[in-house]
């Protein structure tokens, strides 16, 4: 070899190394931000909506008072197992039963009165008869004038007697109402189940609910063998819910117990709840779920947490919520070649905000790349497209991930150790 040929080889090689060192440099006085790398991986996701309601029955009947009066007899007491049909109570029926013993006597005198207005009216007619026969015979015995007097007593009497037919109609229909208030005084169990409420005691006064259902409660029964929670949903999540779906219920008196259930109705209509500091609403709709295996001695009204399964990803390529961040792209348009086919995003004209990670590079440098997610658990989202299984990416903190930007450096943040014990 020339030695003009060996000068050449040893410039190139002097230049390699200075390169290597200024990049070597360059990267060490770029200080390195701290974040949790995290693998892309296959997950099983599990989709829910959590919402808080109510234990209650399928099935109840609040029992309330018809009628006006003091409480006589009281033969159950809360928690009790009645039977339909089963007495209940009794409401003082002194008052009720001279009221029917009043209208059947003004029904009996409506019936003598008609009765004797029928005989008015035979009599009538038979007169009235017997003249026209007369005058039929010889009529200088009976003058029209007479024969018209006698024919007006009869429409007279037949009037009479429409009218104490009515009359006697009258008073039937107040024997039969006096006689159902009567049989309001006695109360009887409207279904089989167990009283949950008794909002009366003997000699306390029971009230009409015309106005005011709450005052005339007198106890509530309820079918306890099936149980139901309702509970309000966000207008934003109620539609991810169907029918059928299956749910996770807690309930705050089994703490260490979880039970299942499933959706059996969804609202139609939404349950709005105007805050009292502001004129907007919160939109709600009424879900219930019915509990598959509720323990026996569950009470009406206990607190629940139900957590909704909306959709299921069995080994789904996921990658952290946390993970997932925006920003305002207005590089990265499609047909970009710097994206691999398949993950170039669909962009309009001009700046709009993007989903996507952080990914980590061989050389600890990140790149803002757009992904597509489905379904979110607990903790993780699924990967649509955008990520393959195996790509190093930016899991945290929340705020190390606002704070990046394209070709930042990065390293794995050392991992707290939880402390050892306490030196006395």
């Amino acid at each position: 070899m020339s030695k003009r040929a060996r000068w050449s080889l040893i410039v190139i090689a002097v230049v390699a190394v200075g390169s290597v060192i200024a990049t070597t440099a360059a990267k060490r006085g770029k200080k390195a931000t701290e974040v949790r790398i995290d693998t892309v991986e296959p997950r099983d996701l599990v989709a829910s909506v959590t919402a808080s309601g109510q234990v209650q029955p399928q099935t109840k009947v609040d029992v309330a008072a018809d009628i006006s009066g003091r409480i006589v007899r009281l033969s159950v007491k809360e928690g009790e197992w009645v039977k339909k049909g089963q007495f209940l109570l009794e409401i003082d029926p002194q008052e009720y039963v001279a009221a029917m013993q009043r209208s059947e006597a003004a029904l009996s005198a409506s019936r003598a009165q008609a009765a004797q207005a029928r005989a008015n009216l035979l009599q009538a007619q038979r007169n009235y008869e017997r003249s026209a026969e007369i005058k039929k015979a010889n009529a200088n015995l009976m003058s029209d004038e007479q024969l018209e007097q006698l024919k007006t007593q009869v429409e007279v009497n037949q009037a009479l007697l429409e009218a104490q037919n009515h009359n006697v109609d009258q008073a039937v229909a107040a024997v039969k109402d006096a006689k159902s208030k009567l049989s309001k005084t006695v109360i009887t169990a409207p279904m089989t189940g167990r009283i949950t409420r008794l909002a009366v005691e003997e000699g306390e006064t029971a009230v009409p609910g015309n106005f005011n259902k709450d005052a005339a409660l007198l106890l509530t029964i309820a079918d306890m063998s099936v149980l139901e929670t309702k509970v309000k949903v966000d207008e934003t999540d109620v539609s991810r819910i169907a029918l059928g779906d299956s749910a996770v219920i807690q309930i705050d008196a089994f703490p260490d117990t979880t039970f299942l259930g499933k959706v059996v109705e969804i609202s139609n209509s939404s349950v709005r709840a105007a805050t009292a500091a502001s004129t907007d609403q919160a939109i709600d709709y009424e879900v219930t779920i019915q509990l598959l295996n509720p323990p026996a001695d569950t009470r009406p009204d206990f607190s629940t947490t139900a957590k909704i399964v909306t959709d299921q990803r069995g080994k789904a390529l996921s990658i952290p919520i946390i993970a997932l961040t925006v920003r305002e792209n207005e590089d990265i348009t499609p047909g970009d070649t710097s994206l691999p086919v398949g993950r170039q995003p669909q962009k309009e004209v001009g700046k709009k905000d993007v989903e996507g990670v952080f990914v980590v590079g061989t050389d600890n440098t990140v790149t803002f790349r757009p992904v597509k997610v489905g379904i979110a658990g607990d903790r993780f989202f699924e990967v649509i497209s955008g990520l393959k299984q195996g790509d190093r990416i930016v899991g945290g903190t929340y705020q190390a991930i606002r704070e990046l930007k394209d070709g930042d450096l990065v390293k794995q943040a050392e991992e707290k150790k939880p402390p050892t014990g306490t030196k006395k």
